[in-house]
């Protein structure tokens, strides 16, 4: 096996803070010997989580076995995963806000024709959709569960609670045509090809605000293992959760 050295478009904030991370969960388990440092299983996990790194060229680069990765990057993610903010928490950022984006994306899987509910009849894929809100800016502040891939936006947001958690709190939101009737808290434009007049300006005007939201899908989709995912659905989830939360830690 060859291996040559390569980059990560990271900071070393990210790595310090999640080997911070490792440090202190390896004191509270009493881990004594592990065969990398923290900082090592860190560099692992990011070149993992940023690069799309599979389990094999990890294990070759690092030295280490495959079931070895398999278990660091599992510790890492969960650790990382529950520090994710809930909700609720993201309701509490978002009152000193002017309002939010609202928008959901389907994250591609390599499931095959047969598992229908992963398949979305829009994007052409199989997938799992993740719901998002950004603030005006379109920075990240918080990403849902992942649902199978064939639930509307719409279904998936009411799923979560999203339009009822922003009514409660009285925040202005911003989404596409996807989540009309959602409820009076989320703005949606005017359905229609040919619209005129007051109608089409309130459209232009509704897209500009609303495409500032596309740069917190970008920020998701920059970590290039979630433009194809491989691993079980049951952990798409805290894979989501665990890069939100390293994008909201530095």
């Amino acid at each position: 096996m060859l291996v040559y050295p390569s980059g990560i478009d990271l900071s070393s904030r990210v790595l310090q803070h999640l080997s911070g991370l490792l440090a202190g969960h390896r004191r509270r388990i009493g881990s004594r010997w592990r065969r990398l440092t923290c900082g090592r299983q860190a560099l692992l996990v990011l070149a993992h989580l940023r690069c799309g790194d599979t389990y094999a060229r990890l294990a070759a680069g690092f030295r280490v076995g495959i079931a070895t990765v398999y278990r660091y990057i599992r510790e890492a993610v969960d650790l990382l995963a529950a520090l994710a903010p809930t909700l609720e928490q993201a309701m509490t950022a978002v009152r000193k806000k002017a309002y939010v984006i609202l928008d959901g994306t389907v994250l591609p899987i390599d499931r095959i024709a047969a598992d229908q509910p992963y398949y979305s009849g829009k994007k052409k894929h199989h997938g799992m959709n993740v719901q998002v809100l950004a603030d005006p800016a379109g920075r990240l502040i918080w990403a849902s569960d992942a649902l199978p891939g064939a639930v509307h936006d719409l279904t998936a947001a009411r799923t979560h609670g999203i339009p009822a958690a922003l009514t409660a709190d009285d925040i202005k939101c911003w989404a596409d045509k996807a989540y009309q009737g959602a409820g009076p808290a989320v703005r949606v434009p005017f359905r229609g090809k040919n619209l005129r007049g007051w109608r089409r300006r309130h459209n232009r005007d509704h897209a500009r605000i609303r495409s500032l939201g596309e740069r917190a899908m970008a920020t998701l989709k920059c970590w290039r293992l979630l433009r194809k995912l491989r691993c079980s659905t049951t952990r798409i989830t805290a894979v989501v959760r665990a890069v939100v939360a390293l994008e909201l830690a530095t």
